[in-house]
C-alpha cells in the first residue's frame, strides 16, 4: 500500500502516515503473533493532540522578524504554535515517542520559508549576523536527530523550510544531468525527469517525504543503489548558501584541480552551507523490470551468495538478504509465513533456516534485462526459488514499513531500526555482535525482543546491515529503553564497521564520528565549519 502524501506539507504529524490517510493498522493474527513471541500486552498508545504537547513562546526578536519578514514576506515567517510544532524534530523512534506525551521537543521559535536560492542566501546571512541559529528542513525524515531545533547557545533558532524550493531548473539529456532546487520531493523529482524519458533511480525507504537536497546533505543510499549507486555517485554539482556568500561547486564529470569539494557538501548535514540546487546524473528510464523471491539456508549461506554476485559485478539492480529472524517477521506480518504449505515446502528443500533474497533487474529491453538476469542466477548457488509473486510482493510494499512503525507503537511496540557497514569478512561478527547488544539490553521483565536484520546494500568489499528490532514498550520508561540499547549497539559497532551506513551523524551518533575518523578528523571538520560559517549559526548541536 503507498499512501499519497502532500508534498507541500512537510509537517510532522506524530507518525509517518500522512493526516486523513488510512493507517496501516496492524491485523488480528500479527498482533496475536506478537503477543505469544514477545510478550506483548497490546495497550492503546495514540498521538497526543497537538494542543497537549508543550510549545514555549517564540523568544525571535522582534527585528530579526521583521528582517526575514523582508527577505521571504510576512506570510512566509511562521511563528504559530502548530507551524512551529510541526517542524519540531524528525521521524525517529524517540521524536514519535515524544509526540506521544513521553517528553519534550525542542520546537524552533519560527519557519521561514524562502522563495528562491538568493532568498535562502539572504536568511543565512540574516540570521547569522543576529546569531540566530538555523536549521535546514527539508521533508523532516530524520532519524538521527539531524532536524532537530536545537538553539545552543544563539539568542533564537529557526528552521528554514525549503518546500518552496520545489523545482527543476534544468535537463541536459545528451549529457544526461538535471539541476533541481533542493526541496523537491523525491516522488516528484521522478515525474518531473519521466516527462523527459529519465530517472534518478534512487529509492530509500524515505523516498514518499525526503527530499533531494536532503539526500545529499546525508549522504543517502536507495534500495537500487547497486544498480544507479548511492546518492553522492549521483552528485556532480552543488549550490550551497553560507554566511560568507553563494557558493557553487562542481563544472565538469571529472577533476583533477585539488580534492573534490564537493564532497565538503554531500553528507555535511546543514553545518557548512544550506543546499539550494543540486545537479545529479540521471538514466534513461527502464522499460523492463523483474523481480523474483528466492530463499537461501542461513544467513551466512546467503552472504555468501550476495558477496558472490556483488565481486562479479552481476548484482541486480536490488540485491536484498533478509535474514531468518527478518523473513519470519516480514512474512508473519504480511500473512502469509505461518502456513503449513510453505513451510512444507522449504522443508522438502533442506531450508532449515530461511533467509528471503529478493532481486530486481531493470534494463531498457526486454533482452537486456534478461541477460542480467541470466548473469545474476548463475552464481545463485543453493537457492529455493520462489519466483515473481514474492518479489513483487516485496516491490509493493517497499516503502510501508515506516506506515508499519506507526500500526506497532500505537499497540505499546518499541519498534526501531539502525544500520552500519562492514567488509565482507568482518560481516558475521558485525552481525552477531550488534545482535547480541541488543537483544542483552532490552530483554527484561518478561520481554523478549526480536532483532532482525537485512543487507540492504552491496559492494565489491563489503555490505551493510540494517538492523530493525521489536519488543514490548517499557511504560516506566520507553525513552531510556531504546537508548540504553542504541548505545549498546553503537559500542558493538566500534572497531568492526561504521556508525552509519546511511542515516547521517545528526545527534544520535556524533559521540561515535571521533572513533571512527580520529580527533583530527574532527579537528578538521570543525576549521572547514569555523572558515564558512564563523559564528555557528548552522544546525546547531549536529555532527561535530
Amino acid at each position: 500500500m503507498n499512501v499519497p502524501v502532500d508534498h507541500l506539507d512537510h509537517r510532522v504529524r506524530g507518525g509517518w502516515t500522512p493526516s486523513g490517510a488510512a493507517d496501516a493498522a496492524l491485523p488480528a493474527h500479527a498482533s496475536r503473533w506478537l503477543s505469544a513471541r514477545t510478550g506483548l500486552t497490546p495497550v492503546d498508545t495514540p498521538v497526543a493532540p497537538d494542543s497537549g504537547l508543550p510549545v514555549p513562546e517564540s523568544v525571535l526578536p522582534a527585528p530579526v522578524r521583521a528582517v526575514l519578514a523582508d527577505i521571504v514576506g510576512a506570510e512566509h515567517v511562521l511563528v504559530e504554535r502548530e507551524d512551529r510544532l510541526g517542524r519540531s524534530g524528525g521521524l525517529s523512534y524517540v521524536d514519535l515517542l515524544v509526540r506521544r506525551g513521553a517528553g519534550e521537543l525542542p520546537v524552533p521559535d519560527a519557519v521561514v520559508l524562502p522563495g528562491d536560492p538568493d532568498q535562502v542566501r539572504a536568511v543565512v546571512e540574516a540570521c547569522a549576523s543576529h546569531g540566530v541559529g538555523i536549521v535546514p528542513f527539508g521533508g523532516g525524515t530524520s532519524v538521527v536527530g539531524g532536524v532537530s531545533a536545537l538553539r545552543g547557545d544563539k539568542v533564537a533558532v529557526v528552521v528554514l523550510d525549503l518546500a518552496r524550493l520545489d523545482k527543476l531548473v534544468s535537463v541536459d539529456p545528451v549529457s544526461r544531468l538535471a539541476v533541481f532546487q533542493a526541496g523537491v520531493v523525491a516522488p516528484d523529482a521522478e515525474r518531473m525527469l519521466a516527462a523527459h524519458g529519465l530517472t534518478l533511480g534512487h529509492f530509500p525507504q524515505s523516498y514518499e517525504r525526503a527530499t533531494l537536497g536532503g539526500f545529499a546533505a546525508t549522504r543517502s543510499s536507495g534500495q537500487a543503489s547497486a544498480g544507479y549507486g548511492r546518492f553522492e555517485d549521483m552528485v556532480e554539482g552543488v549550490r550551497l548558501a553560507t554566511p560568507r556568500g553563494d557558493w557553487r561547486l562542481g563544472v565538469s564529470p571529472a577533476s583533477a584541480a585539488g580534492p573534490d569539494l564537493r564532497q565538503l557538501a554531500v553528507g555535511s548535514e546543514g553545518l557548512f552551507g544550506v543546499i539550494t540546487e543540486v545537479t545529479v546524473r540521471v538514466r534513461p528510464a527502464p522499460a523492463w523490470e523483474r523481480y523474483e523471491g528466492f530463499v537461501v539456508d542461513g544467513f551466512a549461506a546467503g552472504a555468501e551468495v550476495v558477496r558472490g554476485l556483488a565481486q562479479a559485478g552481476v548484482l541486480g539492480t536490488v540485491t536484498r538478504l533478509s535474514d531468518p529472524q527478518e523473513t519470519e517477521v516480514a512474512l508473519t506480518l504480511s500473512g502469509g509465513w505461518k502456513t503449513a504449505a510453505v513451510k512444507g515446502y522449504l522443508r522438502a528443500r533442506g531450508i532449515a533456516e530461511p533467509s528471503l533474497l529478493v532481486i530486481g533487474w531493470e534494463g531498457a529491453t526486454r533482452e537486456e534485462m534478461l541477460t542480467r538476469r541470466r548473469a545474476t542466477l548463475r552464481l545463485v548457488d543453493g537457492a529455493v526459488r520462489l519466483g515473481v509473486r514474492a518479489g513483487e510482493t516485496w516491490r509493493h510494499g517497499r516503502f510501508s514499513g515506516p506506515r508499519q512503525r506507526d500500526a506497532l507503537m500505537d499497540v505499546g511496540m518499541c519498534v526501531e531500526t539502525l544500520e552500519t557497514a562492514t567488509y565482507w569478512s568482518k560481516l558475521g561478527d558485525l552481525r552477531e555482535a550488534v545482535r547480541e547488544a541488543l537483544l542483552r539490553s532490552l530483554t527484561a521483565g518478561g520481554r523478549r525482543p526480536i532483532v532482525a536484520c537485512h543487507i540492504s546494500h552491496s559492494y565489491e568489499t563489503g555490505a551493510s546491515l540494517y538492523f530493525t528490532t521489536l519488543v514490548p514498550r517499557d511504560p516506566s520508561d520507553p525513552v531510556g529503553q531504546w537508548r540504553r540499547a542504541k548505545e549498546a549497539a553503537s559500542e558493538a559497532i566500534m572497531g568492526l564497521g561504521t556508525i552509519t551506513h546511511h542515516h547521517a551523524v545528526g545527534v544520535d551518533h556524533a559521540p561515535y564520528l571521533a572513533s571512527e575518523i580520529g580527533p583530527l578528523g574532527v579537528d578538521v571538520l570543525r576549521a572547514i565549519k569555523a572558515e564558512l560559517d564563523p559564528s555557528g549559526v548552522l544546525n546547531p548541536g549536529k555532527l561535530v
